[in-house]
């Protein structure tokens, strides 16, 4: 039986950190950031329908979407923002379910890392979920430091997302990824050995 891990966390959590540990150590990884781009690629049925929902003004003469037009469009636009997530989440979460299902054929554990698991209710299509955790304090100040954002725009992205708080109380798992890199890879690491995935 192949087991469905998702792991999620908040904008510089470290969630990058934990799943490049775990495609390091061999394990297939469904992305949902790549797949998103993916269902927007030239010729896409996804790119057909954001071109219903928003104009043909958002495809480059290339044929491409052109991100730069439609972030504009949607930035400072809730209604518009739902409408590209209603748009592109069938597609999404159908290539996601697809290229995990595709990995389980040949794989024990599958990772599926989705940035917003929880906001997009993602979970129901995992076994269990664990969350790539760090205080608030330490969260500001990795994106400021990573971003060069000033306090008020980091503030701004976090505070978009749903509070790593929230999605700890929520988590199967928890990876505490407040300390260093090597302590964050030993919490993942025990977690593989106690499950019998790594000797």
């Amino acid at each position: 039986m192949s087991f469905v891990l998702g792991i999620t966390g908040g904008i510089a959590s470290g969630k990058s950190t934990v799943v490049d540990f775990f495609r390091a150590k061999g394990f297939p990884i469904v992305d949902g950031d790549i797949v998103a781009r993916e269902v927007v690629e030239p010729g896409t049925e996804g790119l057909k329908a954001l071109e219903k929902a928003f104009g043909s003004e958002i495809i480059e003469k290339t044929g491409g979407l052109d991100r730069k037009k439609l972030g504009a469009l949607i930035f400072h636009d809730e209604e518009k923002r739902n409408l590209l997530n209603k748009t592109l989440d069938p597609f999404i979460r159908g290539e996601i379910k697809r290229q995990t299902e595709e990995a389980k054929e040949s794989n024990d554990l599958v990772i599926v890392d989705v940035p917003l698991l929880y906001e997009g209710k993602y979970e129901a299509m995992m076994d269990k979920v664990a969350v790539v955790y760090v205080t608030p304090e330490i969260q500001l100040h990795r994106l400021m430091a990573r971003n060069k954002l000033t306090k008020k725009e980091a503030l701004g992205r976090i505070n978009s997302q749903l509070s790593l708080d929230e999605k700890r109380e929520q988590a199967d798992i928890l990876i505490d990824n407040c300390g260093s890199q090597e302590t964050t890879h030993q919490q993942v690491l025990d977690w593989l050995k106690e499950n019998k995935y790594v000797s």
